[in-house]
């Protein structure tokens, strides 16, 4: 019989797919509603059978309760998808800047992906990230970064809770995600201010000029304009995403480790 079916493995084997279920459950690309949950399941047993055949187990004993190592993987799972998801987030917080600069804020879209509503623009950017995301084997380096959460965070040890610097880094996450949210829509949104100070002056000095009337299609004319404008800049704004992203999931492995 093969090693992976030993008996003695079946334990390890529960949490390897506990984690893993815990992942694809929130992970950006996995996550969607369009993905069947037959395939997410299914992706996760063979997987788990893969990666049981890399743990040692003789250096695994099992000091805690068995039923709170799996809450643990539960935890560590959902956390590492959460934290990858929280980053690429930034682009659709970054629509909804320039969604309310254009006046589009309150024409939202139902995204077909989460079944949540998103802006428009913020939309837009989020589909051409998640290309750019597969165009790059990026689902792979996702699935690399599960894999090596096995090396960083024992299967047999908890996580320490208790650990200051957890909520810390979630808060310098936070803070990151805005940062990044702001640098990608910077670009359009202040052409959109220069925009609205030309039309002030215009009211003051023309006033027979009825400025609402010209400048929401003005606002959105040039807004286009410099979307198109801004098209190659955003690609490298994604790369720079995505490290953040992978930098992202790896610190907090080390830090739920005890790294």
């Amino acid at each position: 019989m093969l090693d992976f079916m030993e008996i003695t493995r079946l334990p390890i084997f529960l949490l390897i797919l506990v984690r893993l279920l815990a992942f694809f459950v929130v992970v950006p690309l996995f996550s969607y509603r369009t993905i069947p949950t037959v395939f997410k399941i299914g992706l996760s047993f063979f997987l788990a059978l893969i990666m049981v055949t890399n743990v040692d187990t003789t250096t695994i004993v099992f000091q805690e309760p068995y039923i709170i190592l799996l809450l643990k993987e539960i935890f560590v799972g959902l956390f590492i998808g959460w934290i990858a998801y929280m980053i690429v987030s930034a682009v659709q917080i970054a629509g909804g800047f320039i969604d309310f600069q254009m006046g589009f804020a309150i024409a939202n879209v139902v995204d077909p992906q989460t079944g949540a509503q998103s802006p428009i623009i913020g939309q837009y950017f989020y589909i051409i990230v998640l290309l750019f995301l597969l165009s790059v084997n990026g689902h792979h380096l996702l699935i690399d970064g599960i894999y090596s959460s096995f090396q960083i965070i024992p299967l047999d040890t908890l996580v320490p809770i208790q650990n200051e610097t957890i909520p810390i880094y979630v808060l310098k996450m936070f803070s990151t995600m805005f940062l990044i949210a702001f640098q990608i829509s910077i670009p359009i949104v202040g052409c959109l201010f220069l925009v609205d100070v030309a039309l002030g002056i215009i009211a003051r000095t023309v006033p027979q000029l009825n400025v609402f009337v010209v400048g929401l299609p003005l606002k959105i004319l040039v807004s286009f304009v410099v979307l198109f404008l801004f098209m190659s800049l955003f690609i490298g704004l994604s790369k720079i995403l995505f490290e953040t992203m992978f930098e992202t999931m790896h610190g907090l492995m080390r830090i739920l480790g005890g790294a």
